[in-house]
């Protein structure tokens, strides 16, 4: 090999390390940060292929994914001035990469990050345990709880350059010494609840029945009244047929009520009448007439 073909290689090489030292590239879960000279240029590199001047700057990449703060549990006092354990954990990411990388040190470490999100929610958890009694913060106001916590970390963890995508508390444990009257003071008020509840119910079931009674008497009272008078009106129209069968034939119409007295008198065979033979009783069986 000829010096002049040693020379043409050793440009090629040249070109192909300047080549490469100008490239980098950004993955979709990375951020990347410019520094030219030690000095911050540029971060709002988006995925991809981008160049750099090689020997003058660096490239930094951090990590841009969602993460978790897994805190260790901590006690916080109550308003009763009651320990309670609390076992939460914190999902955050870089928001503002030059701020971050500024606040942690310069280094951009993550645990320093974390050192100093987990200080910043400790004080947020401290304080909102500190305005609720045990009972209000073991039954039902944890999601108050994390509402209220990120609204109050977003300004101090936004000077950290990151944010809180959330925040959720695993687990409220009592100590030892208040867990039997704390869980005796709930049970108390929910048994005080039921049995308010309970009286409530009994009181409308009460008022219903009452009611129901009420329209009942009112409807067997009208339905009676209206059977009074339809029967009124029948009895009127009865008697006036039987008038006008009187009027027609006053003999038949003695017969007949006479056959109906004498069926009504013997309905069994051991019935038995003592009367006088000549009376009215028995008109026709002793002179019938055609």
């Amino acid at each position: 090999m000829t010096q002049t073909q040693m020379r043409v290689i050793g440009i090629a090489f040249a070109l192909l390390a300047l080549v490469s030292g100008s490239l980098f590239k950004v993955d979709t879960r990375e951020r990347a940060a410019l520094f030219q000279l030690g000095e911050l240029k540029r971060t709002d590199y988006t995925p991809g292929l981008h160049f750099k001047l090689p020997l003058v700057q660096d490239v930094k990449k951090f990590d841009g994914r969602v993460r978790t703060l897994d805190n260790q549990t901590e006690n916080f006092l109550t308003s009763e001035k009651k320990n309670v354990k609390v076992d939460f954990f914190v999902k955050w990411k870089i928001a503002d990469l030059a701020t971050y990388y500024r606040a942690t040190g310069r280094e951009g470490a993550s645990n320093v990050a974390m050192d100093r999100l987990a200080s910043i929610v400790n004080s947020g958890m401290r304080d909102e345990f500190g305005r609720r009694t045990i009972q209000q913060a073991v039954s039902g106001e944890r999601d108050a709880i994390m509402r209220a916590l990120e609204a109050s970390a977003k300004n101090k963890v936004a000077e950290l350059g990151i944010e809180i995508v959330d925040v959720r508390i695993k687990r409220i444990d009592l100590p030892d010494e208040v867990r039997g009257s704390v869980y005796e003071r709930m049970r108390a008020e929910r048994t005080r609840v039921a049995a308010d509840l309970r009286a409530k119910g009994a009181e409308e079931a009460e008022r219903i029945r009452s009611e129901a009674d009420r329209a009942a008497t009112i409807i067997v009272a009208d339905a009676y009244r209206e059977a009074e008078k339809e029967r009124g009106i029948g009895d009127a129209r009865a008697a006036e047929i039987y008038a006008r069968a009187y009027g027609k034939d006053a003999e038949f119409y003695s017969f007949y009520r006479s056959l109906n007295v004498y069926k009504e008198s013997w309905k069994n065979k051991q019935d038995v009448l003592v009367l006088e033979p000549k009376g009215d009783f028995f008109k026709y069986f002793t002179s019938p007439k055609p």
